[in-house]
């Protein structure tokens, strides 16, 4: 029997040990890569979503300048439109155009507010317009305007009113004396269902003689400054109708201060 060198086997052991601890650490390199790598995917991974140059994540809202990129104004007889778009990935955005200004708020945005009114004439096609004897006083008739639309509008201070002879097609005019030093708001605000009030009192003197003959019409325009003259009222005074120096007041919430404005006419309109 052939005997090996002490050296020799424990040199064989060593080698053997020392190979297996390479290979160990060799197999353990490989599947930390393994692990690495996965651990880095898109698919399981917990690394935030998006790239990092800026980009929308998805499930995020998109951007302020996406939403304007994709919103568009356009117009159609005189009025403009618009149309709202939505962002991309799975949030969504919209902007809309600009508003009509009945909403609720401050700012005049409120469509039952004086300022809102200010901005949006009364249109003649929006109120009704009415005329009566005031009892009492057969010489003064009271002008009645009534807001028939959803939202609050403007008036001028005082109706456009003359008197004439229906006969004459216009061949005779009396216009009314109206108060002085108006100033103050652009314009008297009528809310939706409520009616403005003014007064005009035919002959405040009370003569019988000296009145200007014929008249018998009462024209009334009930916003002089916005109203083209085709939404004037007619109506007729009846025969006998006494006209001297009429006096004409300012728009009013109530008869009785629409009478007191009256009384307080001092300047030809």
């Amino acid at each position: 029997m052939t005997r090996r060198s002490p050296h020799t086997f424990g040199g064989s052991i060593v080698s053997t040990i020392r190979n297996r601890a390479m290979l160990l650490a060799a197999t353990s390199t490989a599947l930390l890569a393994v692990g690495l790598t996965a651990c880095g995917s898109d698919g399981s991974g917990t690394k935030a979503s998006g790239p990092e140059t800026g980009g929308t994540a998805q499930g995020a809202s998109p951007t302020a300048s996406a939403v304007n990129a994709n919103s568009t104004t356009g117009t159609t007889g005189g009025s403009s439109t618009s149309k709202s778009s939505t962002g991309s990935g799975s949030g969504s955005g919209s902007k809309s155009g600009s508003g009509s200004g009945t909403a609720k708020g401050g700012g005049g945005g409120n469509a039952t507010s004086d300022s809102y009114a200010y901005k949006h004439p009364c249109s003649g096609g929006q109120v009704s317009v009415n005329m009566t004897t005031r009892d009492g006083a057969s010489s003064r008739r009271v002008i009645a305007v009534r807001n028939n639309g959803a939202s609050s509008c403007g008036l001028s201070y005082f109706p456009g009113v003359y008197l004439d002879q229906a006969s004459a097609q216009g061949g005779k005019i009396v216009k009314p004396l109206i108060p002085s030093g108006l100033g103050g708001a652009p314009a008297y605000p009528v809310y939706a269902g409520q009616t403005a009030y003014a007064v005009i009192d035919l002959d405040p003197s009370g003569a019988t003689t000296g009145t200007v003959s014929g008249i018998d019409e009462l024209n009334v325009l009930a916003d002089g400054d916005h109203m083209p003259n085709a939404d004037t009222h007619n109506f007729p005074l009846g025969s006998g109708a006494l006209v001297l120096k009429p006096k004409l007041g300012l728009y009013r919430t109530t008869i009785a201060d629409a009478v007191s404005s009256m009384k307080a006419a001092d300047t030809q309109s």
